[in-house]
This record gives C-alpha cells, sequence and structure tokens, in this order.
C-alpha cells in the first residue's frame, strides 16, 4: 500500500501518530516528590518556544495527521498568557481538540478564560484527599486551592474534566476507594495511573507499583463495573459502572503496557521532539527553526525523528532492562 507522506507520521514499526504533547514550560508552582528534583536546573527562558514557534510547529504536525494536542509543563498555567497559546492553536484547521494537563492551582482564576479561549478538556492532576499528605508531598499548602480548582473548572462547562491520580504503594493505595468516591460524586472522570521511574528525586523502584490489577480488585470489593472497548491508541482502559454514575480508567504503563499501537509524540518546551517517553532519544527542531528552516525541512526532520521511534518501555520490561530512572517527569509533562 502506498502511502501519501504529506499526511501521515509513521514510525519503523507502522505505529501513526495522531496526538501530540507540547511542554509549554519545564517550571511548576510545585514541587511533588515524584516528579520534581531537589535542585532542578530550569532551561533559560531563551531557549524557550515562543508562542508563534510552537503555533508553527502545530500547523506543521497537523500536516503530518496530528488531530489532538494536549498542553503540558511542569505546570503550564504559569506560562503567562497561556490563553492566547490555545486560541492560536483551536484556530488551527484540523485540530479536533486542544486539552490540558494542570496542577489545578491557577483553575479558580482561569478556568473560564481557557474555556473561552478554546479549550476542550482539563485534567488535574490530584494524588490525596488527605490534607496533610497532599501539602507536604506537593510543598506548599494547597489543598483547599486545588479542590477549588477542581471544583471551578466543572463550572466552567469544558466538555471533559479528568483527575489523573498517581498510585504509590506505601503513600495512597488506601485510598482508592475514597477517590473514586470523591470522582463520582463531582462527575469527574479518574484516571489511576502506575508510578514511573518519571521522579526528580529517584525515588522509583519497581515495588512501589500498584498494578492495573490491584487496583481493580480493590475497586471490585465495593463497585461494580465493566470494561469499555478500548479505543485504538488510548493510554488508559477505561471501565464504566453499573449503577450508570460515571467511569474510570488506569494507565498500565508498567504491568500492561500500550505501545503497539501508541499514537503519540511530545514537544519538549527547549524544542526537541521526543518520539517515546521511555527513551532518552530526542531531536532538536527549534534550532532548524531559528535558523531559517522551510515548513517542509521541518516536516523532512520530523518523519525521520518519528520513524526511529523507539519500540516502547514493553521491550525495556520484557528484556528486565527498565531503568530506575529515565527523566524528571516536570521536563516532558507526561
Amino acid at each position: 500500500m502506498k502511502i501519501n507522506e504529506k499526511l501521515i507520521l509513521i514510525d519503523s514499526f507502522g505505529r501513526v501518530a495522531k496526538k501530540l504533547r507540547i511542554s509549554v514550560t519545564d517550571r511548576c508552582n510545585f514541587t511533588c516528590i515524584f516528579c520534581m528534583p531537589s535542585q532542578p536546573i530550569w532551561i533559560p527562558k531563551s531557549e524557550i518556544l515562543t508562542f508563534e514557534e510552537i503555533e508553527r510547529l502545530v500547523r506543521i504536525f497537523v500536516d503530518l495527521g496530528i488531530e489532538k494536542v494536549k498542553l503540558t509543563g511542569g505546570e503550564p498555567l504559569v506560562r503567562n498568557d497561556i490563553e492566547l497559546l490555545i486560541e492560536k492553536i483551536s484556530n488551527i484547521q484540523g485540530i479536533k481538540s486542544i486539552s490540558i494537563t494542570t496542577n489545578g492551582y491557577f483553575l479558580p482564576d482561569k478556568a473560564f478564560k481557557l474555556k473561552e479561549a478554546g479549550l476542550k478538556s482539563v485534567t488535574i492532576s490530584f494524588h490525596s484527599l488527605d490534607k496533610e499528605k497532599f501539602n507536604s508531598v506537593v510543598g506548599k499548602n494547597v489543598y483547599e486551592r486545588v479542590l477549588k480548582g477542581i471544583d471551578t473548572a466543572l463550572d466552567a462547562g469544558f466538555e471533559s474534566v479528568k483527575m489523573n491520580t498517581v498510585i504509590i504503594r506505601g503513600y495512597n493505595e488506601n485510598e482508592i476507594l475514597d477517590l473514586i468516591e470523591f470522582a463520582r460524586d463531582r462527575n469527574l472522570i479518574l484516571r489511576f495511573i502506575e508510578y514511573m521511574p518519571f521522579d526528580g528525586l529517584h525515588l522509583w523502584d519497581l515495588s512501589k507499583v500498584v498494578t492495573g490489577k490491584e487496583i481493580l480488585d480493590i475497586i471490585k470489593k465495593k463497585y461494580d463495573f465493566e470494561e469499555k472497548p478500548r479505543e485504538n491508541g488510548s493510554t488508559s482502559q477505561n471501565y464504566r459502572f453499573k449503577d450508570g454514575k460515571g467511569e474510570f480508567g488506569i494507565i498500565t504503563s508498567i504491568s500492561r503496557p500500550f505501545c503497539s499501537d501508541c499514537d503519540r509524540i511530545r514537544l519538549k518546551a527547549d524544542g526537541k521532539l521526543v518520539p517515546c517517553m521511555f527513551s532518552k532519544d530526542e531531536y532538536d527542531l527549534k534550532t532548524p527553526l531559528r535558523k531559517g528552516a522551510s515548513d517542509e525541512e521541518i516536516k523532512n526532520l520530523i518523519r525521520t525523528y518519528y520513524y526511529r521511534k523507539f519500540a516502547g518501555v514493553e521491550k525495556l520490561i520484557n528484556a528486565q532492562l527498565l531503568p530506575k530512572h529515565i527523566r524528571p517527569m516536570h521536563t516532558i509533562g507526561g
């Protein structure tokens, strides 16, 4: 079958990219222990892509078949006037949705502005219902502020409001049922995430991973639910409650990876392209961009780099080569 390379971004395993995750900054107003190093080295501001550069790259990616964009960080809402970038991207023909992952702190002030700018979906990272535990992990007394951010996002009327919770053995696995009830009460889509080796303090260990199966076994003790058909390229296996009151998902990056139909590609805040988050491979797009490369030249670079995309974490796990640390999560945004 002959493939029109102008309309597709494909790797050596036949996986086609449809989703682009853009880290707009590596900075964050929280210091979560499973994300941020104790002494982070920030990217110099002059090396961060401008909104105009990001917009141009998104247009190029759309020509290569990208349909969905997610903005991440660091914390993306620390970037001044982020709603202007959202408006630019949402107006690009071919983009079906634009979403954001945030710690929720700025949502009380920004949620309605983000919705007006064209943002379709918000995902809020929220890892504990215990106030003291939450504040101690994020390094600030912000528990009530984040709760207000969640409620404001719901009031703003986004197409979906999701809550991401990393489950870590010895930290919050005893809160799984409480988190389910919290999400059901607010009509949130809750997604549990297996702990991955992207923590800034190098604390990750396989023994700390609570698997998707363990999470399901805990939920089964209280709730009746059924599995939903998995969408192609989805990071999450989703389930609906049989009483009709919402759904939840589990991202099993460690125990049951989903590498075979991965359709994501990442762009770091400094313009480095990352085809696979579990590989240390990064490719510079900022330099050619700032040196005057044409759109077609940049497209050819992206095609070449994406074609080299790593097989995925499943290969590392099967070969027992999964490292204890890959890179801090704040540098790539998840």
